[in-house]
Formats: C-alpha cells, sequence, structure tokens
C-alpha cells in the first residue's frame, strides 16, 4: 500500500507541471508578445496614423516647394531677358548695313528694308525706319500701327531685322514720282544713311507710302499693308 501511494503522487506532480507549461504558451500567445509571421510582420512595419499624415504633408509641402521654385526661377529669367534689352545699346548707321529688294510684283508697290548687323555686339532696333523718298516732300513716310512688335528688335552679331514698306498701289494712272535713292533714319540716335532704290529705281505715290516697324521677320497680316 505504501508504494502505490508514492506512484500516485508522482504522476500527480507530472500532471501539474504540464497544466502549468501549456498555461503559460497560452498567455504568451493572447500577449502578443512572441508572436510572429507575415501579419505579425505587415503590423510592426505599417506606420502609424498620426505618422502616415506627417508624411503625407511632409511630401506636398516638398512638391509646393518645388514648383514655387521653378516658379521663381521661370520669373527670373524672364526678368533677367528684359534687363539685357533694356541694356542693350540702340543700333546705329556704323554697325547696321541697310538695303532694299523688292517685295513681290510687278507691279512693284512694296519693297523691303533689311538692316544686317555687322558689328561684333549685339545692338537694338527701336520703332520704324525714317524713311524720306523725296527731297520735295519733307516729311517722313508715315508707320502702320499694326505692324509694332511687342518689345524693341534686339540683333545679335551678324542678325537681321525687316520692315516692309508701300510705295504706291501699282496703278498706271496713280500720281507717281521715280525715285533711285532715299534716306533713313534709325530711330534712338542711330544716325542717318542713304539707300539705293533695288532695281536702279522706284515710283513713288507720297497719298499711297507707308511703312512697318522693324521685325526680326515679316509676319502675314502684321504687315499686310
Amino acid at each position: 500500500m505504501r508504494k502505490f501511494r508514492n506512484r500516485t503522487t508522482g504522476l500527480a506532480a507530472v500532471t501539474t507541471a504540464v497544466l502549468a507549461l501549456s498555461l503559460t504558451a497560452c498567455g504568451e500567445d493572447n500577449s502578443g508578445v512572441k508572436s510572429s509571421g507575415p501579419a505579425a510582420d505587415s503590423a510592426a512595419s505599417a506606420p502609424a496614423p498620426a505618422q502616415a499624415e506627417k508624411n503625407t504633408d511632409t511630401a506636398k509641402g516638398a512638391a509646393n516647394g518645388k514648383n514655387a521654385s521653378t516658379a521663381q526661377g521661370a520669373g527670373a529669367a524672364k526678368g533677367s531677358t528684359g534687363q539685357a534689352a533694356a541694356n542693350t545699346p540702340v543700333c546705329t548707321t556704323k554697325n547696321v548695313a541697310i538695303s532694299a529688294a523688292y517685295q513681290g510684283g510687278p507691279p512693284y508697290t512694296h519693297i523691303v528694308l533689311t538692316a544686317k548687323n555687322t558689328s561684333g555686339h549685339s545692338c537694338k532696333l527701336t520703332g520704324y525706319p525714317e524713311i524720306e523718298f523725296l527731297e520735295s516732300h519733307r516729311e517722313n513716310v508715315p508707320p502702320v500701327a499694326k505692324s509694332k512688335p511687342a518689345t524693341p528688335v534686339v540683333l545679335t552679331a551678324g542678325a537681321p531685322a525687316y520692315a516692309l514698306v508701300k510705295l504706291s498701289d501699282g496703278g498706271r494712272t496713280e500720281n507717281t514720282e521715280p525715285v533711285t535713292a532715299f534716306s533713313v533714319t534709325l530711330q534712338g540716335g542711330g544716325g542717318m544713311t542713304a539707300v539705293k532704290a533695288p532695281g536702279g529705281g522706284i515710283a513713288v505715290d507720297p497719298a499711297k507710302w507707308a511703312t512697318g516697324y522693324w521685325t526680326p521677320e515679316l509676319r502675314n497680316g502684321a504687315d499686310d499693308f
């Protein structure tokens, strides 16, 4: 009888130990301290809501700052261009060569003046060419307002500018006068020069003549007169 009680006591002790280990394992799983696997890893790597909102605000701020910097850079570039044009000296008859050629025809109702920068630096043409065709008509050929560009024409070394000039309507019964050479004055203090008429001579009508402004190229519509 004593041997049977000892064996019973030992079995009870073993059973108690196993039960204690099981309860300890369950407690660790419920607390999440020792949990592992994909779900646990995802939960650990996901930012807290407050942190996610902070990251979004930071990204928006960086984007807005970049856009603002780009806009400021564009504005600065535009301002620099305007400043460069303002500081460019006026073209004079000493650093541009002016020539005349027929435009269309016959009948030859228009000519084109070309002013080419022959200097080694940039200069600007302001306004329109002040043309005097006849000594008997001391007034200059009037300009056409719609051909005026938004800003003065800046010519780099070797670059040309153009001005369309109307001579007459091309009618046979028109009261025209022959011209073999005429004067052109550059506005802004650029001086005056003599220009040979194309083809050895042109016919001008003081009631019809007109001139366009200096432009980098002839433009349909604005130079249609």
